[in-house]
């Protein structure tokens, strides 16, 4: 996808962020109140950054899910984004370093430092010169979301203590890689018919 697509899907991405941003500029928001927001918008990119491929491994290809895996990689880049305005906001709370620090050891907190660190080098290699470059090793790398899909569901369970909402954004993904499983397992068995 190139062009003014490219933009206006940009736009649109941004849009949750400016929000945020000005309601914090017009002081009609304290940084405490836009944690779970901007935290709850990294994983929701996220999901929808995940789902695509396994999606199209059990459907086969069509329009929209072809659509969907070229914007994958804007999806998780916005997440990425999503996840630094989300500490940049936890920064602008704590209004300390030392302050910071404090937290550190608390498994709440450090599950988000990880889901943060976990993404830096899939969205540091999330361009085409990238793929290019790195070929299967692209791959390779870009799996690490999983993990630090995981870290930021559990820094959300253990910051939230209700399941619930972190179930709901789970749930999808969940679904999604049983659909690739039995995909999976059909191929395999008809690989062993033939």
């Amino acid at each position: 996808m190139g062009g003014w697509k490219k933009y206006l899907l940009w736009f649109v991405l941004a849009l949750p962020a400016v929000s945020m941003l000005a309601s914090l500029l017009r002081d009609s928001a304290l940084p405490m109140d836009l944690l779970h927001p901007s935290g709850e918008m990294s994983v929701r990119l996220m999901v929808l950054a995940m789902l695509p491929g396994p999606l199209s491994e059990f459907f086969g290809g069509n329009r929209l899910l072809s659509f969907w895996l070229s914007v994958r990689r804007n999806l998780g880049v916005a997440a990425f984004a999503y996840a630094l305005l989300h500490l940049a906001i936890y920064v602008l709370d704590m209004q300390s370093l030392p302050a910071i620090l404090d937290e550190l050891s608390l498994p709440a907190i450090w599950t988000g430092w990880l889901s943060l660190i976990l993404m830096l080098p899939a969205a540091c290699i999330s361009f085409e010169a990238a793929v290019r470059y790195l070929k299967r090793n692209w791959k390779r790398i870009q799996r690490i979301v999983y993990l630090a899909f995981a870290a930021g569901i559990a820094h959300w369970l253990l910051l939230d203590w209700q399941w619930q909402p972190a179930a709901v954004h789970a749930a999808p993904l969940m679904l999604a890689w049983m659909l690739r499983l039995i995909a999976r397992i059909r191929r395999a068995a008809g690989r062993t018919v033939s």
